[in-house]
């Protein structure tokens, strides 16, 4: 349990930091000089003034890359949390036979993001936001879901949270909320 504290800390800090450099670098260098990212070509000629002729090539191994990892994470986390909530666990290691509902999830997830991708006309990056905004909607009542069941000794046992942390993730939580409203304000305006 420590080593799993751990890498969810040293992961959450490090996607937020991570976060943080490149919205404050792309507004450094993109936008003020009026660029906008409408595309993966765009995204591309951005970078165009710090790899010069290698911009199409830099961007185009590094969407591959994301592509690759993303592809392998998130359909798995997926398969693994629809196991999980519906009872029928399964793993990897289990074999298609083993964990039917698993690997069927995984191959359904995948297979619905790709066609999703490949369709002509359909516009990634806002795909790619609409995503994110869908994430963030989603995260609330999920962090409420976590808090309940983490504030029960009959489901958490010994590891069930005290009334010191359950503040501090009330207050994350209301923090959340608040950039959720927030983002619905400036998004309707």
């Amino acid at each position: 349990m420590r080593y799993e504290r751990l890498d969810v800390l040293i992961g959450s800090v490090l996607t937020g930091v991570i976060g943080f450099f490149v919205v404050v670098t792309c507004a450094a260098t993109l936008h003020v000089r009026g660029v906008h990212v409408d595309s993966a070509a765009d995204a591309a000629e951005a970078l165009a003034p710090l790899a010069g002729s290698f911009a199409r090539s830099l961007f185009a191994i590094g969407i591959i890359g994301a592509a690759i990892l993303a592809s392998a994470v998130l359909p798995l986390s997926t398969a693994y949390s629809l196991s999980e909530f519906t009872g029928q666990e399964g793993a990897l290691d289990d074999g298609f036979r083993g964990a039917p509902f698993f690997y069927g999830s995984y191959l359904s997830v995948a297979g619905l993001a790709l066609v999703i991708v490949l369709l002509p006309g359909v516009p990634l990056i806002g795909v790619l936001v609409l995503t994110q905004v869908l994430n963030a909607i989603l995260l609330l009542p999920l962090l409420v879901f976590m808090y309940l069941l983490a504030r029960d000794p009959r489901v958490m046992g010994r590891y069930s949270v005290h009334r010191r942390s359950a503040a501090l993730y009330v207050v994350t939580i209301g923090l959340i909320a608040s950039c959720l409203a927030a983002l619905a304000i400036l998004t309707a305006g």
